[in-house]
């Protein structure tokens, strides 16, 4: 259960998405002079290096953020030059090897009224998030609860000022996540029905990520309310092993992830231009075949 560390992970091209969409909706609702709270159910360590040692183990920020990073000329729409601006907060010097995470990109943004509500369960993750949290010093607005996400959200649910921001990414190692999800989000829709809420999850071989979007829709319209959907494929989920002599003794490089995708229930009603605008920038910088290609779509 503990196997999953998002540090691998961090930078890469579903970060780009996830993040970049993030906070677009974050300084959307955090415009307006009304404490907002944000819970995060999969927090994770909060803050990553690039230059650590499990980042260079997976390479995945180098078909990420690096291809953003190297080409910032081709990201020319709104969403991502806040992106890259976000960025360049944590990283002022070019020597700089800071990544953000959900956390740490929320609590950025957010006013000194608002909160920040942070669920993680690994252990190793939770001792780091809290050292990373503590350096923030904002313990009035920031809680860190090491608790399973999907049960403790349910607390905080309807906010006192009846604002709140949802962000639901578990890593669905576990095959379980996935009906998790659901479960979850139609319990938060009957607790707090004009919350916002945003899903991200894996594009991969497997039924229930198919599903997953298609029954977050059915569930939006049937409580009436707005959604967005916008996924992103880099590359073709083939994958054609390489002849023999060419591997010379070496192990192949696994696949990696294809591409990934956000729901986005009851969403700010400016998100739509923008990812409209930015969808193509991430196709141009993010793709590594010519299968790569986006989908936006929203009621």
């Amino acid at each position: 259960m503990f196997s999953y560390r998002h540090a691998f992970h961090a930078g890469n091209h579903a970060d780009v998405l996830k993040h970049a969409v993030l906070i677009s909706i974050v300084k959307y609702m955090t415009d307006k002079p009304v404490p907002l709270t944000v819970i995060d159910t999969h927090a994770g360590a909060g803050l990553y290096r690039m230059d650590s040692e499990l980042s260079a183990i997976s390479q995945e920020a180098q078909e990420g953020i690096q291809r953003v990073l190297a080409q910032p000329e081709l990201a020319k729409s709104k969403l991502l030059k806040e992106y890259l601006a976000l960025l360049h907060d944590f990283n002022p010097s070019p020597k700089s090897k800071l990544y953000p995470g959900s956390p740490f990109i929320v609590q950025h943004l957010l006013n000194d009224f608002d909160k920040l509500k942070l669920f993680e369960l690994h252990p190793t993750d939770t001792r780091l998030l809290e050292q990373h949290v503590a350096q923030l010093k904002v313990a009035r607005q920031v809680a860190v609860l090491r608790a399973d996400g999907f049960e403790g959200m349910k607390k905080f649910l309807p906010p006192p000022q009846r604002r709140a921001l949802v962000v639901m990414d578990p890593s669905y190692e576990i095959k379980t996540d996935y009906s998790k999800v659901l479960v979850s989000i139609q319990d938060a829709l009957k607790r707090f029905a004009t919350g916002t809420y945003l899903v991200w999850y894996p594009l991969i071989a497997r039924a229930e990520a198919h599903d997953l979007p298609k029954r977050l829709k059915t569930m939006a319209q049937h409580a009436k309310r707005d959604w967005l959907h916008a996924s992103l494929i880099v590359k073709s989920s083939k994958f054609t092993a390489l002849p023999s002599e060419l591997l010379d003794g070496a192990k192949q490089k696994r696949p990696g992830l294809p591409g990934s995708g956000v729901f986005v229930i009851n969403p700010p009603y400016t998100l739509k231009a923008e990812l409209e605008e930015a969808m193509p920038e991430l196709v141009n910088l993010l793709g590594q075949d010519p299968h790569a290609q986006f989908h936006l779509e929203s009621s």
